[in-house]
């Protein structure tokens, strides 16, 4: 494997192409990513089209982990939040190809994501993830604080209820701890 190159994704038919595989091959795998199985090659498309029509607006940031021509893995940013959140920024759609995983491919695009948001001036993360199968323990290794859980939050791609884990980090500037009177 050669070394995995990080890079913000933009529109383009490999593009298209390679994160709607991506998709597919997570939900037929078992992954809660908002999609039922089987999904087609088509709805996958239309998805990441509309998502990288709104990264060019500025409203998500897509980045792409590749190793050479091949996207490893793929994870969202989600930056066009309400008026009264314009200092979070929340995770999203976090997919290794399967033939990748357990490299390091995962923690390197969360790693990303937060350089990035931490550029945009964002002081916290959130994102859920699913209770049966979903990255809880990658997110708590990375220093993100459980919330809680929701149960039956939503159905698994094959079918049954899972609840969701929802997480949050404090980034950026916000990490350093406050100075108190007494320090001063």
């Amino acid at each position: 494997m050669t070394a995995i190159e990080i890079r913000t994704l933009s529109h383009s038919p490999e593009i298209l192409t390679a994160l709607a595989e991506t998709l597919v091959e997570t939900v037929a795998a078992g992954g809660s990513v908002s999609f039922m199985h089987p999904l087609s090659h088509e709805t996958a498309m239309s998805f990441w089209d509309q998502s990288l029509v709104a990264a060019a607006r500025g409203d998500r940031v897509v980045l792409g982990a590749f190793d050479g021509d091949v996207l490893a893995g793929t994870v969202t940013l989600l930056l066009g939040l309400p008026q009264n959140q314009p200092h979070r920024a929340e995770i999203a759609k976090l997919m290794t190809r399967h033939s990748y995983r357990g490299r390091g491919i995962a923690t390197a695009l969360m790693q990303a994501a937060e350089e990035y948001a931490v550029r945009k001036g964002r002081t916290l993360l959130v994102l859920d993830t699913a209770t049966d199968g979903g990255a809880g323990s990658l997110y708590q290794k990375l220093d993100f604080t459980l919330a809680g859980e929701i149960p039956d939050y939503a159905l698994k791609p094959h079918g049954g209820l899972s609840g969701t884990l929802l997480f949050w980090k404090r980034i950026g500037s916000s990490r350093q701890k406050p100075v108190t009177l007494a320090e001063a």
